[in-house]
């Protein structure tokens, strides 16, 4: 079985992911969606309910799994059993950042290809950062994003 691990934060899921996703399951027998969590970023919306709204998206597609991780993506890989890291390119400053992640992971784990798919031209503009703001200071981001986001909560002031 042809397993792929789409890794990320997903902080949110963008139409972007999904696009990669979908695609994916036309190379794939299964894509585990990967809600990694990054020791460098602080979350907009939890892991939990973001696990939740994805698993919403792809109800009806049961070769599309949605788990969260914490550690190295290449052990998580090995974990699951799977053998490709599916990853979407934007643009070449993205190339350039995924090719050095790419070989990081290709050197923990010598049995885990990376494969890139080139983001749909209507997506490339869209990033998860550009959706949390635009939402943070009360935007639109439905064009965005494959289910609605709750409303924005400030964080406490401490």
């Amino acid at each position: 079985m042809r397993i792929a691990l789409f890794p990320g934060s997903f902080d949110p899921f963008t139409n972007g992911h999904l696009d990669v996703v979908r695609r994916g399951t036309q190379l794939f027998d299964e894509v585990i969606i990967a809600i990694g969590n990054n020791s460098s970023k602080s979350r907009y919306l939890p892991v939990e309910q973001m696990v939740s709204m994805i698993e919403g998206v792809f109800a009806d597609e049961p070769r599309v799994r949605v788990q969260s991780y914490k550690g190295l993506t290449a052990t998580f890989a090995k974990e699951v059993g799977a053998k490709f890291l599916l990853r979407g390119l934007r643009n070449t400053t993205d190339f350039e950042y995924e090719n050095t992640i790419a070989q990081a992971n290709r050197h923990m784990n010598p049995e885990l290809e990376t494969v890139f798919l080139i983001t749909s031209p209507a997506l490339a503009a869209i990033s998860s950062t550009i959706i949390r703001e635009i939402h943070r200071f009360g935007g639109n981001v439905d064009d965005f994003v494959p289910f609605p986001l709750p409303a924005y909560r400030a964080p406490a002031a401490s």
